[in-house]
């Protein structure tokens, strides 16, 4: 680190801008943490506490087996935004958008911040959750947590290949990553979450042609259906999001979960996106149906359990927190221009994010 705090700030603000590894391949293993952030002061200082150290955290328990690609991405809900950094905010940060039409709900659930846990091996990614969870202490209530798996190759538990149509290198940076659109947040992401619970008995009476219909592709082979067969309701016409007659990619990273002995299937659903206004209107067409009444029929078999949006910081963001109450304002004769460096030698860039500017 730069030892002059001025030029360090100017560095992190230039083009050395790392993001959250949102793009990686997807693996076998992963946990999904949804927590509040309770009322008081120290709770608040233990959650920035872990902004800044995630890193460490993460390398700690990753060294022990580099090849299990042992990752953690993490996304502040739109009033936790408010409260741990203040403004300036993501330009489309917002609470999730509750959806109602008919039978058919998509929830609203509590959480202030999405822990995304991922690896090759479920007993790393319980490790680091647990270092987590201990770091956090009592300052935080837990809202949803699931451990998901891969299944079989690749699919969720109706039987389906998951995830086909996920972008892959550029086209993956350029569809998840915020740009020059929103340049005080290049390189953060949007992520929606959603816990589908599945009425697998329902679904299994299906014969293999109907429900191939209602995905949209044969069930074996996992090639779509032609359109000339394919309803208007199938799930990935419905799930197509073009603007300008250019396709609108998200990164989903839905994983199984279940409890046979509680009869509990589901599908964690996990889509990252450059704005999302993309997985919102995939949720419109879903539920309310695209034009209306013409709805995801795979909702009369799957209901939402929760649903959250989050904005996920860059990981430079993340590492320039500074826990640390801000310091008091400059006297009159010292230039506000100032930084001093925390006794933890990082310079508190985004807690500055989270004050009043006295430019």
């Amino acid at each position: 680190m730069a030892s002059d705090p001025n030029s360090a700030q100017t560095a992190a603000a230039a083009d050395t801008v790392v993001p959250q590894p949102v793009s990686l391949p997807l693996t076998r293993a992963a946990i999904f943490l949804v927590v509040t952030i309770k009322p008081g002061d120290d709770d608040r200082a233990a959650v920035l506490s872990l902004c800044a150290d995630l890193s460490a955290l993460l390398r700690s328990v990753g060294f022990r087996d580099l090849d299990a690609a042992l990752s953690c991405i993490m996304g502040i809900g739109s009033e936790a935004w408010d409260r741990l950094f203040g403004t300036p905010r993501p330009a489309e940060l917002h609470s999730f958008r509750e959806i109602r039409s008919g039978a058919r709900h998509a929830v609203a659930t509590p959480g202030d911040v999405l822990l995304h846990i991922r690896s090759k091996r479920m007993d790393l990614c319980f490790e680091l959750a647990m270092q987590i969870m201990a770091r956090l202490g009592g300052a935080v209530s837990t809202a949803d947590e699931v451990h998901g798996f891969r299944y079989v190759d690749n699919r969720d538990l109706l039987g389906f290949v998951d995830g086909t149509e996920n972008p892959t290198g550029r086209l993956a940076a350029d569809s998840v990553f915020v740009g020059e659109e929103d340049a005080a947040f290049a390189g953060g992401s949007y992520v929606i979450v959603q816990k589908y619970l599945h009425n697998l008995d329902a679904w299994n009476k299906l014969s293999t042609e109907v429900q191939e219909k209602i995905i949209g592709r044969e069930k074996l082979s996992d090639i779509e259906l032609d359109d000339s067969v394919k309803p208007t309701c199938a799930h990935n016409a419905l799930t197509v999001i073009e603007e300008n007659g250019k396709e609108i990619k998200i990164l989903r990273d839905n994983m199984p979960f279940g409890r046979p002995g509680h009869g509990e299937f589901g599908t964690y659903f996990i889509g990252y996106s450059r704005s999302p206004r993309t997985i919102e209107q995939m949720l419109e067409n879903m539920f309310i149906g695209k034009p209306p009444g013409n709805y995801d029929r795979i909702l009369d078999f799957s209901t939402a359990a929760t649903g959250g949006l989050f904005f996920v910081p860059t990981a430079s963001f993340l590492d320039s927190v500074n826990p640390d109450p801000p310091a008091a304002a400059p006297s009159a004769g010292k230039s506000s221009s100032s930084i001093a460096a925390s006794k933890d030698g990082s310079l508190g860039i985004g807690s500055l994010k989270g004050e009043n500017s006295d430019e």
